[in-house]
């Protein structure tokens, strides 16, 4: 490999639709992309919403009925009519909106009961249960509240480390992406040497894919929060808001 293979990563794209404005235009009918863009919205909040939910006290197949049920009613069109971009982030739209629905299911057996509904399947990337990534979660004293936006806020760094993955993939490299992300992560002391041996290449160009793979980190990152505000110029507040959940103690 040589320091021409290296070009790998595309330039930044348009940002794509947000969020806030696929859940106002959920319930137009014309928008035949619109319940395949929020199946995809509830994967991604499928689990900080379970983990919500397990920390207010829930046991697993009620945690579990719950989510699934206020997604089912998310893709029918319900709560939609409650948002409001001028309101805040989206996720803290979501948020409020499973706490209206959990406040609403007094009756939790009728989860139990319920037949011939629709039936939404939402599954982790790593292919675990919630419950199965819930015990796995540090023995600490976090409110539901957050522990709900750690989630978020990790899942949303697992997006970009997909769609970085993706584009590897796509131009036919995945195996480089592997060997680099650990530029990614903070490891700090990676052998840039050995790397570069792994990929045939000198530790200048490595250095050089190392700076663009950090560059479109940062573009992707921007994007996925774009997608969660409904004005543009709350992007960097949200990006210092994220940053310090995650390094909360």
């Amino acid at each position: 490999m040589n320091s021409q293979t290296m070009h790998t990563l595309p330039a930044s794209s348009k940002f794509p639709t947000t969020r806030w404005t696929l859940v106002v235009a959920a319930g137009d009918p014309r928008r035949k992309d619109a319940r395949s863009a929020l199946v995809s919205l509830c994967e991604n909040y499928w689990y900080p919403l379970y983990a919500y939910l397990r920390r207010r006290g829930y046991a697993p197949d009620q945690a579990q009925d719950l989510t699934q049920e206020f997604f089912v009613r998310v893709l029918e069109g319900r709560y939609l009519d409650r948002a409001d971009p001028e309101k805040g982030r989206f996720r803290s739209f979501i948020l409020t909106s499973l706490k209206f629905f959990a406040a609403d299911e007094q009756d939790r057996q009728r989860a139990k009961k319920r037949g011939g509904g629709t039936v939404v399947s939402f599954e982790l990337s790593s292919g675990e249960s919630g419950e199965e990534r819930y015990q796995r979660e540090p023995g600490h004293d976090e409110t539901p509240d957050r522990i709900f936006e750690r989630r978020w806020a990790l899942s949303m760094l697992e997006r970009v480390m997909e769609r970085l993955r993706d584009e590897f993939v796509q131009h036919g490299r995945p195996e480089n992406f592997e060997r680099m992300k650990v530029f990614l992560l903070g490891q700090s002391e990676a052998p840039y040497a050995a790397v570069a041996g792994e990929m045939n290449t000198s530790e200048g160009a490595l250095k050089v894919a190392i700076h663009r793979l950090r560059k479109r980190y940062r573009e992707l990152f921007r994007q996925e929060i774009a997608d969660t505000v409904a004005d543009p110029a709350k992007v960097e507040s949200e990006l210092r808001y994220l940053a310090a959940v995650l390094t909360r103690k």
